[in-house]
């Protein structure tokens, strides 16, 4: 077996409706609500809209929440922040708080 192959862990609806209120919050959504946000819509471009900018402040709130580490330069973003549902999952398999 592969030591280097983490276990897929998948976030729980409570979770993803969690972050998609710290997404509401932090992007200072007034015309959409936590409910409102797909789970599998993109937040980039037409889903949400997020931008560089955005993904900062995101990175920023979800470190001091949940105690995940997100870079800005990470090749792995475009995967992380894909869909409210790829964040969540990310959020659950590396949080610390």
């Amino acid at each position: 077996m592969d030591n280097s192959t983490k276990p897929i862990v998948t976030s729980t609806p409570e979770l993803q409706r969690e972050v998609a209120e710290l997404l509401v919050e932090c992007l200072n959504l007034e015309d959409v609500s936590a409910e409102e946000i797909d789970p599998d819509a993109p937040l980039f471009g037409d889903g949400l809209g997020m931008d560089s900018i955005d993904v900062l402040e995101v990175a920023l709130s979800v470190g001091k929440k949940y105690g995940v580490q997100l870079k800005a330069d990470s090749p792995d973003n475009n995967r992380i922040f894909g869909s409210l549902r790829q964040l969540s999952d990310h959020i659950a398999a590396q949080r610390t708080r």
